[in-house]
């Protein structure tokens, strides 16, 4: 049985703020919860499930003790919940431990103000399928632990690193890594050959990268379109770049 302090306290992380001073976030649904505990460099801090996925997942239940896993009813589990229809189980997960490593050799996404949670959260999931392991965010880019990221990113969350920068002072000091950036006057992405390392900056849903990064990148490139839609969003336009920038 949920006492009013452990709702309180689940709610709460509902707020970055405490997100941040919790080192927590908040998933739920069988699958990405499953996801999630099957991850190596994710520790679940606490587990809140009703009987049938206890039942359905007698491996992950068996695993944990009283301390971690609450059984919980349908009616507690729609009281913490912040989806408009619960599922079976949720779950609070210290963040993600990533082994230290540069940006050498690699293809990272550099994200300018993207603002959607939900955007940022496919784009996390888009990097994951191209097999990315870093993204690199303005401090004005959503929280990547933000409820509706980890919904829309699912399980990616813990196998690709985000992390907040200056991006000005972050390309500047990246200077030897080739960076593309994605504006609507570019080069076609048609046109470029695909990449083995580098950066790939995509700019806020409805202004672009600004002006300031722009001077900073050599490589301008585009989506050609043949209709009259003023601009992609962020996330379709991440998958569509690496689709073809990307080497398989």
């Amino acid at each position: 049985m949920l006492v009013k302090s452990q709702i309180k306290y689940i709610q709460s992380l509902g707020q970055k703020k405490f997100r941040d001073s919790e080192g927590l976030f908040v998933a739920e649904g069988p699958k990405i919860v499953h996801e999630l505990l099957s991850a190596h460099n994710v520790k679940p801090r606490h587990i809140y499930a009703t009987g049938p996925w206890q039942e359905q997942n007698p491996g992950f239940a068996a695993s944990y003790p009283a301390s971690v896993l609450t059984v919980v009813t349908p009616g507690e589990l729609n009281r913490i919940s912040f989806l408009t229809t619960p599922n079976q189980v949720l779950a609070l997960f210290e963040r993600p431990v990533f082994n230290p490593g540069g940006l050498e050799d690699t293809i990272s996404l550099v994200l300018d103000g993207i603002q959607d949670p939900g955007n940022l959260g496919t784009i996390i999931r888009i990097a994951d399928w191209f097999g990315l392991a870093h993204i690199i965010c303005s401090h004005e880019t959503a929280d990547a632990f933000n409820i509706k990221t980890i919904q829309s990113s699912m399980g990616s969350i813990s196998r690709v690193e985000v992390r907040y920068e200056e991006l000005g002072a972050f390309l500047d000091s990246h200077k030897h890594l080739p960076a593309y950036a994605a504006t609507l006057s570019g080069t076609s992405i048609y046109e470029v050959d695909r990449i083995s390392c580098g950066l790939i900056l995509i700019g806020n849903e409805s202004r672009g990268i600004s002006e300031e990064l722009l001077r900073r990148v050599s490589h301008h490139i585009t989506i050609p379109g043949a209709g009259h839609a003023e601009s992609l969003n962020a996330a379709v336009a991440s998958g569509i770049i690496l689709s073809h920038l990307v080497q398989g």
